[in-house]
């Protein structure tokens, strides 16, 4: 089922809101038409679309010499290649039952994407921290990869399926609760709602996770700018510069640093007075490019190091290619009112997090659109790998009221709570969902091993 967009990207005063116990019935109602068992459904349709051909046809624009590293990075386990195919989840899951709801969704929402970061004030907060493919659509979009990823991760990291059950179980869970209580609130008080890492560690009770925890907080605190200085630097005739690391990190051209150097002059446009002013004390020292991510690679980023009063004052940006989400084709009503992609990552970053990067901004580098949020902003996320098993139940569920409390700040909150009710009823179907999900994921992924095998994909391991 596609979804239908709001097409105005702002409400007036003058229209009385529909009364939040009217929203509410109308959720409610919604089952008649979508029962929530069939959000389980999955198979794959007749004349679904060949996975590896729509991660050949996802490189079209992209640096060529990047390709073998992201096949690679996407070959290397199940987890790996779902985090690249954003492209191939939204093809599925769009042409699912689904209520017609559509808040602002991540649209890229899996277990990995999650993460610490700084506020403005310097506090270390959780919440999602990938927006590239954010866009109006289906709740139930970003709740499925969500849940489908848990099963995938869970799997890979040695839980049973009775354990990748129970993690998801515990999320859906949670997603259910969260909103369901913010639902209830007004509607600047959800917006205020934010999880920092007090009230993380206060809510975790299972021993791994508390020490992942200790453990990413505690590193995250240390990714700052000026500690960056040493480690990603070096002297260079009697200044700084960043350090390469071919092909992850290399030098740009004269020609695009100037052309950087000037987008990030209409950067300045874009974030608030406050921290323009603020930002144009710094000066451009270097400019590289930087592989990040899984589905990121191909796409250009670049690093850009700024010097203020004093060698030690130093602020690294980072621009990064966007494109047109992923999701975008499967939303009637898609609005041409975000024409630079940039600014539609930055709009609904801000939309779905409670606290942003007060760097966030926008910019368009020989005629490619970019946005820009600070590099070493104290980020950090809980490595999977590093919890038991039996912990993991209780990461997801602390991830199911992350995304819940991201949309319930853009629209739709009282008919999604709703919809999916007190009871168990979505649980146990999304629990059913992930698993069929995940034996697709599996699939796919050797799908893409054999291309590789047989020659059909270049590739780079290792990187």
């Amino acid at each position: 089922m596609l979804a239908q967009a709001d097409s105005a990207p702002y409400a007036s005063l003058r229209r009385r809101p529909t009364p939040r116990a009217e929203r509410y019935a109308m959720g409610r109602n919604l089952r008649h038409q979508v029962p929530r068992s069939v959000l389980g459904d999955w198979q794959p349709p007749v004349g679904r679309p060949n996975p590896v051909q729509q991660i050949i046809e996802s490189h079209e624009g992209r640096l060529d010499w990047l390709i073998p590293l992201r096949v690679g990075r996407m070959v290397a386990s199940p987890y790996g290649f779902l985090r690249g195919t954003a492209i191939v989840m939204a093809e599925d899951v769009a042409h699912l039952p689904a209520t017609g709801i559509t808040p602002v969704i991540c649209g890229d929402a899996h277990v990995g994407n999650f993460g610490f970061y700084a506020s403005p004030e310097r506090e270390l907060v959780i919440d999602l921290n990938d927006f590239d493919e954010a866009h109006p659509g289906g709740w139930e979009w970003d709740l499925r990869r969500l849940v489908a990823s848990i099963w995938v991760a869970g799997r890979q990291n040695g839980s049973t399926e009775e354990q990748c059950l129970t993690a998801v179980l515990a999320c859906s869970a949670a997603y259910r609760a969260e909103v369901r209580e913010l639902a209830e609130m007004p509607l600047l008080t959800r917006s205020y709602q934010r999880l920092d890492v007090d009230h993380l560690h206060n809510s975790v009770t299972e021993g791994s996770l508390q020490s992942e925890i200790e453990r990413a907080t505690t590193k995250a605190r240390r990714r700052t700018s000026d500690r960056a200085l040493p480690r990603f630097t070096e002297e260079h005739e009697g200044g700084r510069r960043i350090v390469e690391e071919p092909p992850l990190i290399t030098h740009v051209s004269d020609r695009d640093a100037d052309l950087i150097a000037a987008a990030l002059d209409e950067y300045l446009l874009t974030i608030a007075p406050h921290w323009r002013r603020a930002l144009s004390g710094y000066t451009i020292v270097d400019i590289v490019h930087k592989v990040v991510g899984v589905g990121s690679v191909g796409l250009r980023a670049y690093v850009v190091l700024l010097e203020g009063s004093s060698p030690d004052d130093v602020v690294f940006l980072q621009l990064k290619q966007a494109r047109r989400s992923v999701l975008a084709k499967y939303i009637h009503g898609d609005s041409a009112w975000h024409a630079h992609q940039g600014q539609r990552v930055v709009e609904y970053q801000q939309a779905l997090q409670t606290v942003s990067d007060p760097l966030l901004g926008w910019a368009t580098v020989d005629g490619r659109q970019y946005y820009v949020r600070q590099f070493r902003n104290m980020k950090g996320r809980v490595d999977l790998d590093s919890i038991e098993p039996e912990a993991l139940a209780d990461y997801c569920g602390i991830v199911g009221h992350l995304l819940a409390k991201g949309h319930a700040r853009t629209s739709g909150a009282s008919m999604i709570a709703g919809y999916v009710g007190s009871s168990d009823k979505l649980d146990v179907a999304l629990g059913r969902f992930a698993r069929l999900y995940a034996d697709q994921t599996e699939a796919d992924h050797a799908a893409l091993v054999r291309a590789v095998d047989s020659g059909l994909m270049p590739v780079e391991r290792g990187l």
